[in-house]
């Protein structure tokens, strides 16, 4: 997924690496960030509960790959924050270029381990719910 959003990236980045921020705009709405635990630096733990509507909560659990300020987050579910396999599920990559004029070229893309997880992440609607987030995360940080 590829968007120009109508922020700058050093905002963006913010939004992401802060976890009140986080919190405010990472699951689709309705859905909510119930709680958020992150240290943002290769091998540090990326991790938040989303829950929906009804009160269903989801866990997630994961590590950062690789983090350039500003510039990129690479996340991975595949390990927990401890180094333990988990489910293999996905790699996510998400990528900040200043376009100028305060504008960002937006772009996240999920690698998976099969063919199958890949199926599974679509059917759940990884694209229009990461299309939503990332216009709640362009809103979020026109305010900061």
């Amino acid at each position: 997924m590829e968007l120009t959003l109508d922020a700058p990236a050093e905002k963006l980045y913010r939004c992401y690496t802060d976890q009140k921020l986080l919190q405010q705009w990472f699951a689709p709405k309705p859905w909510t960030i119930k709680s958020t635990d992150i240290d943002v630096r290769p091998g540090g733990r990326f991790n938040f509960v989303m829950a929906s509507p009804e009160g269903q909560e989801f866990p997630n659990r994961g590590i950062f790959l690789e983090v350039v300020p500003n510039k990129k987050l690479v996340t991975t579910d595949a390990v927990t924050p401890d180094f333990k396999p988990s489910g293999p599920f996905m790699i996510a990559e998400v990528t900040f270029e200043n376009l100028g004029n305060g504008k960002t070229k937006y772009r996240a893309v999920a690698r998976h381990w099969s063919e199958e997880t890949k199926k599974q992440h679509e059917e759940m609607g990884f694209e229009p719910g990461w299309t939503q987030t990332a216009r709640q995360l362009e809103e979020l940080a026109k305010t900061i």
